[in-house]
């Protein structure tokens, strides 16, 4: 079996970090309202990859995520007047059904964001520590220009090139910085200050909670 290794851009014969063994995160739904046919190709493209993993031997570790704090979420709260927990419980039911249908194997782990907040919240402080996050009124941001290889991975250009649901701010110090911790008094305590996670910052943290060796 051979995988394109975007790193550098050619296909290359799957070669696994520790013998026999491989792990898969799927960076899984935003659960406001019913699957689509994104999520659709998303979730049986990554199950016929572990099913090809499995056949060849080796034993997968596979986590998919439930995005269940969002502004989408927020917003759905807002307009029916039902909790996060109600919102997202039902929508999360929809989806599993979905995937069933497809008949699409269950994640070994699938964690919501909601479960992770400790380690998001050590994650973000960690790169304020590091220098490479900064606080804004509205929030903790990824300072992208302190990532001298940011857009390696996508292929795009890093000084005119912007990516996909990365909310505009007049304050930011490059367009391309995006938020990791949304200030806001409703929700959860942070060493930063009250708030909720950004979307990008629940990956990585649940990445390193539960597919990395010693979490760092």
């Amino acid at each position: 079996m051979q995988i394109f290794d975007s790193v550098k851009k050619q296909k290359m014969a799957f070669e696994p970090i520790k013998s026999g063994k491989a792990s898969i995160y799927l960076c899984g739904p935003t659960v406001y309202d019913d699957a689509h046919l994104g999520h659709a190709k998303s979730a049986v493209s990554f199950d016929l990859l572990r099913r090809v993993l499995i056949e060849l031997g080796y034993e997968v570790k596979f986590v998919r995520n439930y995005t269940d704090i969002d502004d989408k979420i927020l917003k759905k709260m807002s307009e029916t007047g039902k909790s996060l927990e109600e919102i997202t419980q039902r929508y999360i039911a929809s989806y599993e059904a979905d995937m069933s249908a497809l008949n699409v194997m269950q994640p070994d782990i699938k964690p919501k964001a909601t479960q992770c907040l400790e380690a998001i919240i050590n994650y973000i402080q960690k790169l304020i520590d590091k220098g490479v996050a900064y606080e804004l009124k509205d929030g903790i941001y990824f300072d992208t220009g302190k990532d001298a290889q940011y857009f390696s991975l996508s292929g795009k250009d890093n000084n005119t090139d912007l990516i996909a649901r990365v909310q505009s701010n007049d304050e930011k110090r490059d367009e391309k910085d995006f938020v990791l911790w949304k200030f806001d008094d409703k929700w959860y305590e942070s060493p930063f200050g009250r708030g909720r996670p950004g979307w990008h910052s629940e990956c990585v943290a649940m990445i390193k909670q539960y597919l990395s060796n010693d979490g760092e």
